[in-house]
Parts: structure tokens; sequence; C-alpha cells
């Protein structure tokens, strides 16, 4: 983070000797670790004492893992195979334990030998690699490992006691190099430049920074950990809250044209015209808004809301009330077929509203324009002259209405749908075609956790609709163990064919397209045993949609829906399945946002184990849009003591997506939290975790909202400034890349 000359240098120079120049290579691909700083700031994930043996019985499926563990036996096997006809194929299968469970390694061929001379009953390691499933056992197949000695001088309490780092590690690179590179570059951790600003640091009792790192990495007692990672996470906290307390700052200084929409006008006619009152929550969260409106600098607003909360009426209105004040409001979708949909649903609820300057439309309508990359030349002039004469009030669109053809008469209002699929810089571009800037309201539907708002959302003002408009229908969400039980599989196919045959639809979601192309490596290889315990590919959409057009769903309509098809032919699929037309759409998760069929009321998710706990409930919530109530099946082949089987059950107990979120939080490593756009190795977090760290963060966003506020441009914290351009390095010049 807070990288100066020292620390600052190439990994590939000063560690010669030690890295080489393949490591440093493997360092900066698979780590992202390219100078000394980078590398003092990957710390341990966790430590082991040499006398204390790690937790075998909750090893992750399919990840990358470290354990400090007793061997208990070790039998050397010969078989016969292809490449050994004779039987003098060999196979070492060793089962180590730590008291809480025991895991079997398994080495093959002529990686034998040394493991045979030296995995010894008794003998204590480190063993690092690939966890996979074979025969429904647990395994690491040629894990890497590093025997644990004891230095002859030390005595056995010493040597038993000693804490031993876990550093995130690859399949390239084990945690024990990882290790032994840090030690060489520790010493420079004494030139680390300190970010916090002395009286906070002293005010919180926290040590200074290059004897935190000195600590993490070299730690003598667990309270050396503590105090270390104490110290870093007020680090991690408080640089990205000040980046979001200046772009908040920078934000309230922007001049913007306030909209207040006129007493009689289009958003009172609209009113008018609701069969329907709206909630409690979409009333108070309309006044926020329309109060925001008012002011003469940008509202920058996120609202958040469960699927089916009635935020796209709340967002309609707010564009009503811009129209009102004679601005333009533009919607931002994902997708061609979200923002069809969206045009569809806005024309729809606005009736001759709808109809400005047409026949039969009311006095006080507007046009509502669609604006798409797909859209035919003639249909696309029409509309961007709409949209500059301000014939157009409202506007739906892709990112196309970020190009720089696009130009608004007065654009007073941005509104994005699902914020997690744009970044910072199209939100700017959207912004910039307005003559101020305009307003800016985010929705989202994935439910937030406060902190994971002010994290990465830090520069938006919340508001949250978190109550269902009567009529929706509760969904009944059940895991289906089709390994464990095939029968069940059975059973829930037939009740898809109940709710066709009651006049309803349903949806079957699986992880992939299908007919990806094979690679001939791959397939020219015969499976070897290792082979066949790395797990199969994850279903695909075009062969479970052909599977249950012959076998179980045969007579209802099926149709596929995915990524890789035609804009058109998307939304040809799509209208026939809101028309009723299909009875069963097999997709990708390009159903995730925005597709409103009320008569669907099933949903089978194939492989549920390879979805994240959010992206669950966003799928889920497609069923039960209407009156009938909604089934949503998860089915998975993981065994019942799984963590993605516990994962799953926690998604069918609870329909709240706020406590999900947290579950999912809580179940994702640290990096991970800030998702793909922060996956740069400087710019994750390491030891904040964003859940647990509430009251951290908190303090951090109230530290930083006053140190921007008595000095924005931070000119008395030059380490400060250096921390934050580490953290705001050139090519994410927003970290924020989400938010």
């Amino acid at each position: 983070m807070d990288l100066v000359p020292a620390l600052e240098e190439p990994l590939r120079q000063p560690l010669k000797s030690v890295l080489g120049p393949a490591t440093a290579k493997v360092m900066a691909e698979h780590l992202g670790l390219l100078t000394v700083g980078d590398l003092l700031h990957h710390y341990p994930r966790r430590y082991e004492e040499r006398g204390q043996l790690t937790h075998l019985a909750d090893l992750p499926m399919d990840e990358h893992v470290t354990v400090v563990a007793q061997v208990a036996d070790a039998r050397l096997h010969t078989f016969a195979s292809a490449k050994a006809p004779r039987g003098k194929g060999q196979r070492l299968e060793v089962t180590i334990t730590d008291g809480s469970g025991r895991l079997q390694l398994v080495f093959f061929g002529a990686g034998v030998h040394k493991p045979h001379k030296e995995l010894l009953p008794g003998t204590r390691a480190m063993f690092a690699g690939k966890v996979s499933v074979f025969n429904r056992r647990l395994q690491l197949a040629h894990p890497a490992y590093e025997l644990l000695r004891g230095d002859p001088e030390e005595s056995v309490e010493t040597w038993a006691g000693a804490l031993i780092p876990i550093y995130p590690a690859t399949a390239k690179l084990e945690s024990w190099k990882i290790g032994k590179a840090i030690q060489t570059v520790l010493p420079t951790a004494q030139e680390a430049v300190d970010p916090l600003p002395d009286t906070l640091r002293e005010g919180r009792g926290l040590v200074p920074l290059p004897e935190a790192l000195l600590k993490i990495h070299r730690p003598h007692t667990k309270a050396d950990i503590e105090d270390a990672r104490s110290r870093l996470k007020w680090d991690e906290a408080f640089v990205l809250q000040v980046a979001l307390a200046r772009r908040r700052h920078a934000d309230a200084q922007l001049p913007a044209v306030p909209r207040k929409p006129a007493p009689d006008g289009l958003l009172t006619a609209f009113d008018a015209r609701l069969p329907f009152t709206l909630t409690d929550g979409q009333q108070r969260v309309s006044r926020e808004i329309f109060d925001d409106l008012a002011t003469d600098h940008p509202m920058h607003r996120l609202l958040q809301g469960e699927v089916g909360s009635g935020k796209t009426m709340v967002a309609l209105r707010a564009m009503l009330a811009v129209v009102d004040a004679g601005g333009q409001a533009a919607m931002l979708a994902p997708t061609e077929v979200l923002a069809q949909q969206h045009h569809r649903s806005v024309v729809e609820m606005m009736g001759e509203l709808a109809e400005g300057g047409m026949l039969g439309g009311s006095e006080q309508a507007t046009k509502v324009v669609l604006l798409t990359g797909s859209m035919g030349a003639a249909a696309r002039r029409h509309a961007l002259l709409d949209l500059t004469t301000g014939e157009a009030g409202i506007v739906i669109g892709t990112h196309a209405l970020i190009e720089d053809k696009v130009q608004f008469h007065d654009l007073g209002l941005v509104v994005v749908d699902e914020q997690h699929r744009f970044g910072v810089e199209q939100r700017d571009a959207l912004r910039g075609k307005g003559k101020q800037p305009p307003h800016l309201l985010v929705m989202t539907a994935t439910p937030i956790p406060r902190t994971v708002a002010m994290t990465v959302f830090g520069d938006l003002e919340t508001s949250v609709l978190d109550q269902l408009p009567a009529g929706r229908s509760p969904i009944a969400s059940h895991v289906v163990p089709a390994a464990d039980k095939p029968h069940f599989l059975s059973r829930a196919w037939e009740r898809v064919r109940e709710e066709v045959e009651n006049g309803h639809q349903a949806y079957v979601v699986c992880p992939r397209i299908g007919d990806e192309e094979d690679d001939p490596k791959k397939s020219a290889k015969k499976k070897s045993a290792e082979d066949e315990a790395e797990k199969r590919p994850p279903l695909a959409v075009l062969d479970v949609a052909d599977q249950l057009t012959r076998g179980p769903l045969q007579g209802p309509k099926v149709e596929v829906l995915h990524g890789r098809m035609h804009p058109d032919d998307k939304d040809a699929v799509m209208r026939r399945f809101a028309a009723g037309e299909t009875h069963v759409l097999v997709a990708t998760t390009v159903i995730e946002v925005g597709v409103n069929v009320p008569n669907a009321t099933a949903m089978v998710i194939m492989d549920a184990d390879r979805f994240g706990v959010s992206q669950l409930h966003q799928l889920r919530g497609r069923v039960g849009r209407g009156s009938a109530p909604g089934l949503c099946l998860l089915v998975t082949e993981m065994p019942e003591a799984s963590p993605a089987r516990q994962r799953l059950g926690a998604v069918a107990s609870t329909l709240d997506g706020f406590e999900l979120s947290r579950i999912d939080l809580e179940q994702r490593r640290e990096g991970d939290v800030l998702g793909q756009a922060q996956s740069g190795a400087r710019t994750s977090l390491k030891v904040l975790a964003v859940i647990e760290d509430e009251e951290i963060i908190a303090e951090a966003r109230e530290e930083a909202t006053a140190v921007v506020a008595s000095d924005p441009e931070l000119t008395h914290l030059p380490a400060l400034r250096t921390a934050l351009d580490a953290l705001l390095d050139e090519e994410r010049e927003q970290y924020l890349e989400k938010g």
C-alpha cells in the first residue's frame, strides 16, 4: 500500500539469489506481487502451531490448501494400466491425521519414490495441494510437502509452540516458499512510511506500521499477531474510506440543476392512474429521492431492495418528476433483454402518458424511447433525434447510451439498474452527457449488508426497500441431493410437469451453455485415476434441454436461452415465454436480472453448488411473482457434510436476502468481498473482514470524513497521500470500480 522507494524495488532484482526470475514471474502472474512492498503486504492467511494440527474436517472443495498434519500410515500399491500393462504401475496412498479428521494423499508413478522414503508414520509436515473427491472421499493428489524438523538447538517446547505463517499460495508456489522470500525482504519493512495520522494512531493505541509488518510475518506470540492485525485493518479501512470521502467531497462541490416536479404535471397524472397504493417503503424512499432532486448539487443515491420490492416503480416516479421539471431521464440496463423489458413495462405502466406528441397521447405526456446496440439504423436515428430535441423525456438503453454520438437536450437524472454490472467509468461517461452533472440513482436487487454498502458503495447515500408489495407469493425452497437420493431428482421433474399441467411455467437454470469446443489435447488423453479424481464439468443448458425433452419433460414446449444467442433470438424466446407459449425455459444466469414472468412458478437450479449465495437468491426471485406460490429446487451432487451443501441449506431456509448476504460474506475468502473488480493484489482487502469489522469500518469512515473535511487535498498528510496513490494506482484510478 504505502510504497516508498525501498519498497518499490521490483522483486526480480533484489531477490535474484532467493527467488530467481522464475519465482518472481510466478509471484507476478499468479499473486500479482511485483515489488518488495507488495510482498510485505502479502499477509499470512492464518498460523499453525507446530504442536497443534489443523482441522482436516472442514477443508474446502476445489481449493488450494496448506495443512499441517501427521502421517498415520503409508501404503504402496501396484496396478496395471495403459502405461504399465504388466502390473508395474505404482500408487502411494498416505493417510494424514490432525485429530479432527483424516485425509488421503495420493502419489503416482515415478513421483512415489521420495515420499515413500520420507513420509513415514509419525512424521509431521506441511502439505499443500488442491482438494478433490475420489471414491466420495476427500484427497490431495501429488501434494507438495515440507517436513517439519526441529532445530537441534531448540527445546521441544519452543519448537512445538513456534507459529508457522500459512500464506495465500498457488499450485505453482507453496506457502513455505513465499514465507522464505518474505523473510529475505523483511528488514526493508523498517522503511515503510506510515499512512495513519499520528493523532489517530496514538489515540487508538495502534502500533507503528514497520512494527506491524514485522509482527504479522514473524510473530513470537499470538498477541503479536493481534497487534499487527488490528493495525493493518485500520490501514485498509482508513485509506479506503479516505478515497470514498474525497469522492463524496468532490461530488458535493459539483453544481446541479434542482428538479422539482410541477404540482399538476406528469407525476400527479401518473399517480392518479395507479391501480394500487404504494407501500410505506416506496413512499419513504420516494421522499428521500425527491428531497435530493430538489438540491443544487447532484444526488448520488443507492436504492437497494429485494427482487420484486418495487424499485422500478420508485425509479420511474423519480424519472417522471425530472421530466415534469423540464429535464430528461436516462435508465441504463446491463443487457438488451432487460432494457427491452424495462421499456415495455414503463410504457405499459404509463399508458397514454408515454405517447407524447402522438394522437391519443395525454397533454402531460412525454415520449419514452429505447436505445440499444442492435437497433436498425433508421430506428436509431429517430431515437437519437428525439433525445437531442428533448422530445423524449425518458430513454431506456444499454451501454449504447454512453456512446459519443448520443446527445441529450437536458439530461437531469441517470438511473443505473444492477450497479454491480457497471463500472465507475461508464457511470461517469453517462453523467458527462449533461450540461451540468445530472442526479444519479443506482439500483441493485442484491441485498448488501450495511458495512459492504459503506465499503463498496461508500460514495453513495443508501435507501433500502425491505417490504414486498401485497400479493407477492411465498417461495418454498428445497435442496435436491441428486447423488445421495436420485429419486428426489425424478420427483423434481414430476413437480415441474405438475406446475405446467396446472397452467404455469418453469425455469431450469444451468451453470454452462454447452457445445464449447473441446480442447483436443484434453480429449486425446486417456482418463487416469488422477483425472477421475477431478470433478466433472458443470451441467450445460444444451445438454440438459436435450435430456429433458427426450425424457422427463417430453410433451411440454421446452426452449433454451443463453448469452451466445443473437439478441433478436433471445428477445423472441423471452417474448414467447412471457406470452406463455413456452412451458419450460432452460437457461443460464441471463435470467438472473429483471425477467418478469408472473406465471412462472417453478425453478430448478442444476449444480446449484456452483453458484454464489446471492446469485441463487437473485435467481429464485424470478418465481412466485404472481398470485400462485413459487417453488425453487436446488439440485446438487455434493456430499451432505460439505460446506457447499450447508450453503444451499442456508439459501433454502430463509427468504431474507440481507441474512443470506451476511452468510455469503462470512463464507467467502477475504479477498473476494469486493468482487473481481478489486482483484488487483494491492487493492483487495487482505485483513479487513467486512462483516466482522463493522465497527472499524464505521469508525474509519468518521475519521476519514473529518480528515477530508479539514484537508481535502491531504496537503498536511503526505504519507496518507502516498498510500492513497498506491491504492488508486494508475490503471484503476477508481479503486471503487463497483461504486
